[in-house]
Order: C-alpha cells, then sequence, then structure tokens
C-alpha cells in the first residue's frame, strides 16, 4: 500500500517538465476500463429487443439505467434528468477509482487534484446552470441579505467546491492509511485473509457510499440554485 502518490517518469517538453504520478497512469488504467466497457455496452445494445427475456443482460441494464434516471428525477425534479447524463459519468468514475484499490492500485481519489478537479467542475455547472435557468435568482443569492454581503457569498460559494474535493479526498485518502498499516502490523501469514474484512468496509462499503454523497451533494446544490 502506497500512501504518497509516487513520480514515475518526468517528461521535459520544451524544457518545461511533466510529472506523470501513480495517479495519472492509474486514472488512464480505470479510464481505459470504463471505455472498454461502454464499447461493449454499445455494442450490445445492437441485440437489444423490445421485450427482454428474463434474467438477461439485457434486464440488468436497464434496470441500472432505469434505477439512476429515476433517483435524479427524485432528487432534482423530472425537468431536470438531462443532468443524470453528466452525474451518472461522475457517479461511475468515481466509484472506478474508489473500488481500485481492490486490485491493489493506488486509488485517484486518493489525491486531492483529482477529487477538486471533479469538485470545481460540478461547481461550474452548479454556478452555470443557476445563471442560465433563474438569472435573477442568481444575482440576487448574491446579494441577500444585503448587498454588503457578496464577498462573504461568493467565499460561501466558492466553498462549495473545496468542501466536495476535500470531503472524498480525506475520506479515501484514510482508508488508504488505515489499510497500510493493517498490513504492516499484522504478521505475514495473516495477510492473506483477514485484511479482506477491511478491505469491504474501506474499500468496497466507503467507497460505494463517498461515490453515492458526492453525486447527491452535487445534484442538491444544482437544484437549490434553479
Amino acid at each position: 500500500m502506497n500512501f504518497d502518490n509516487r513520480v514515475l517518469w518526468i517528461v521535459d517538453v520544451g524544457g518545461f517538465d511533466f510529472w506523470v504520478t501513480e495517479t495519472h497512469v492509474n486514472t488512464w488504467i480505470i479510464m481505459a476500463f470504463l471505455i472498454v466497457c461502454a464499447l461493449f455496452l454499445r455494442r450490445a445494445l445492437n441485440n437489444f429487443s423490445q421485450v427482454p427475456e428474463a434474467r438477461s443482460k439485457q434486464n440488468a441494464i436497464e434496470a441500472v439505467i432505469e434505477t439512476f434516471d429515476n433517483f435524479v428525477k427524485n432528487t432534482m425534479g423530472p425537468e431536470n434528468r438531462a443532468y443524470g447524463n453528466w452525474f451518472f459519468g461522475v457517479f461511475i468514475f468515481i466509484l472506478a477509482s474508489n473500488l481500485s484499490g481492490l486490485v491493489n492500485l493506488r486509488p485517484p481519489t486518493a489525491d486531492p487534484t483529482t477529487t477538486l478537479a471533479l469538485s470545481i467542475v460540478s461547481f461550474m455547472i452548479i454556478q452555470l446552470s443557476g445563471a442560465i435557468r433563474n438569472t435573477r435568482g442568481y444575482i440576487k443569492s448574491y446579494l441577500e441579505p444585503w448587498p454588503i454581503f457578496l464577498p462573504m457569498n461568493i467565499i460561501g460559494e466558492a466553498s462549495v467546491a473545496v468542501s466536495l474535493g476535500i470531503r472524498l479526498f480525506g475520506n479515501i485518502l484514510a482508508g488508504l492509511i488505515v489499510m497500510g498499516l493493517i498490513y504492516y502490523f499484522l504478521p505475514w501469514f495473516l495477510t492473506a485473509g483477514l485484511p479482506a474484512v477491511f478491505h469491504a468496509y474501506f474499500d468496497l462499503f466507503a467507497g460505494v457510499m463517498q461515490a453515492f454523497i458526492f453525486t447527491v451533494l452535487s445534484m442538491a446544490f444544482i437544484k437549490n440554485k434553479l
């Protein structure tokens, strides 16, 4: 278990050094895995029937999509279901990143640059959604209760991006550190089976929950701006 984000290569581009870290490589691996899965699913769509057979792959795929679509409608309202396209991708990427520790990869979400990048994009969507869909209310929200509070309201909105990213990063890194300490202190003959119990919590349960929490909070912030 690696606590640190190791630098694997240093690439010189026009006199500037670009560090290729473990987070970069693991992110590329996860992205490649998800792209391959998406291509297989896209190919499977061509064989889908109007009425799927019982216990078929089509039923499983449709159940996942319908469940998430219903979740978006219940959380943000039917008129905002288009946001589900973005948040489904975000949820799957964060989930795959969090669970990558199960295959001995350092989770990209244990790096603050990854989680802050995701939260900044979500923050931009939150602000743009509010500005486009509810322009008058959006501007007014920064001037309440009095215009003098404008700087504080701006700081409060910016803290949304920071809190989303830091919350996800902190929980995943904490699990990574705890698992590393468990492997360090356990005798070698116990490392074959006993850590699986802790992996089930820190990687599986916590990984799923943190992906869910990030997605739900982002949806809630956007809903409040509309």
